[in-house]
């Protein structure tokens, strides 16, 4: 099990703030490919009985050339300023089957989206720079996920984000609002 703070930076120049990021002394610490796959119950949504969502992850690590699957269960808790998760993950062997067993348990949503996601270390604070294929989301925004409110207040100031652009919805909140307009 892992909590996380996090928050999402919408409206960025991914190219901009990656210079920025590098000359405040930021880290790259990962460059992945990812396939993001969302399941979920068309009879019993997850979100019915908590805010959470349930994903698998594939992950290819580009620097260490290695090559992950992950599912989990993400929870979120109420939280004003922050997006405040627990994770709870698990690695699996084969997704096929993992995705077998849940549609026999009645989770009969599937949907794939693929992720470019580089990742830098600032500050003690996580740095991605996401950017989805344009059906999945089709803007860039940049995760900052930290210890405490004040690690965060830190780096918003350190790379001079502008409020307006801060976000605490999740990637399916933020794709139903596309979906809304």
């Amino acid at each position: 099990m892992v909590k996380e703070l996090e928050v999402k930076i919408l409206n960025i120049d991914i190219e901009q703030i990656e210079v920025k990021i590098l000359a405040l002394g930021g880290k790259l610490i990962s460059k992945e490919l990812q396939v993001n796959t969302l399941i979920d119950s068309s009879k019993n949504p997850i979100k019915s009985s908590i805010d959470a969502y349930l994903r698998i992850r594939e992950t290819k690590d580009l620097l260490n050339d290695k090559e992950t699957t992950t599912l989990t269960l993400k929870k979120n808790l109420k939280n004003n300023y922050v997006r405040e998760n627990i994770e709870l993950n698990t690695n699996i062997e084969n997704k096929d089957v993992m995705l077998e067993i849940l549609h026999d348990l009645g989770f009969d949503k599937i949907e794939a989206g693929h992720k470019k996601r580089t990742s830098y270390l600032l500050e003690n604070a996580r740095i991605d720079l996401d950017i989805w294929d344009e059906n999945t989301y089709p803007y860039p925004y940049m995760e900052i996920e930290v210890e405490n409110e004040k690690a965060l207040d830190k780096i918003i100031n350190m790379l001079e984000i502008n409020p307006e652009n801060i976000s605490t919805k999740s990637i399916v909140e933020l794709r139903d609002e596309l979906d809304k307009e």
